[in-house]
């Protein structure tokens, strides 16, 4: 049996980004609690960046060759990225592009998406997180995906589409007055003008996305990207072609799910308030 080659990491521009930036910092002997500091981020973010698990934003790398004295250096690497490289498929840089959005559609099949869940229905959902995480961990979780939700307070508005699973809101995990308090939360959520939710009938002959949930966005320079989560691992797509693809198949989602006042009425069936 031949031994299993062990794959390659590859090696982006933002890699190459945050060891230039390690070496700027070393040599202003500073460390990266410090820097962080002085930048008003969190340490883990700067450690992110040097490590290249996370994409420097703009007006970061501007900040940073200020405390740095680097001449702008940071702001040219950035400027260089190429095309293909400029999204990074990263949880938090996806939160960052989500609270920035100009539209945002969701569709998901497991569990209500953070952005319209309530808090004791956020603490469930954390709390089924296994292995568990520790309860600061827990904590830190349930208040960043509550802090997402500010985007509904934005200005200029965002525009959103839900796409939710009938199964979700029918499920019997957790405790049942958390979820009729959640049931009860969409509702009140559709009454947003700028808010969309459909839901997906379990009764369904075709379904255009049993391979799992999405997000499609699109950004204040109106690039589209489509946010794709799995078992360890996310995706950021940004190639058109791909994003074309998933597309096509939201909108064939919207097609198949109830309209909007259907889905307001088994809302109001599920709370009995028909």
């Amino acid at each position: 049996m031949q031994p299993a080659k062990k794959k390659s990491k590859r090696i982006t521009s933002w890699h190459l980004i945050g060891a230039q930036l390690a070496m700027f910092r070393k040599a202003a002997r500073m460390t990266q609690a410090a820097l962080a500091e002085r930048c008003s981020v969190g340490e883990d973010t700067i450690a992110s960046i040097e490590q290249g698990r996370r994409a420097l934003q703009w007006d970061l790398a501007v900040l940073l060759d200020e405390l740095l004295d680097t001449k702008g250096a940071l702001q040219v690497a950035v400027s260089k990225v190429p095309q293909k490289e400029r999204f990074s498929a990263f949880v938090q840089d996806f939160v960052d592009y989500e609270q920035k959005a100009v539209t945002l559609l969701s569709y998901q099949n497991q569990v209500v998406p953070g952005l319209l869940q309530t808090e004791e229905y956020a603490r469930f959902v954390v709390s089924c997180m296994y292995p568990p995480p520790e309860e600061d961990e827990q904590e830190e979780r349930v208040v960043g995906r509550l802090d997402r939700q500010k985007l509904f307070q934005r200005r200029p508005r965002p525009m959103l589409h839900f796409l939710l699973e009938e199964s979700i809101l029918r499920s019997e995990i957790g405790d049942p007055a958390m979820l009729r308090e959640q049931i009860r939360h969409l509702r009140q959520c559709m009454e947003f003008p700028f808010l969309g939710l459909q839901i997906m009938p379990m009764k369904l002959p075709k379904h255009a996305a049993l391979d799992g949930p999405m997000v499609v966005l699109e950004t204040p320079d109106h690039d589209h990207l489509v946010y794709v989560e799995g078992q360890l691992t996310s995706y950021l797509h940004e190639d058109p072609d791909d994003v074309s693809v998933l597309q096509q198949k939201y909108g064939m989602l919207r097609s198949q799910a109830l309209s909007v006042e259907a889905s307001a009425r088994l809302l109001d069936e599920l709370l009995g308030e028909t």
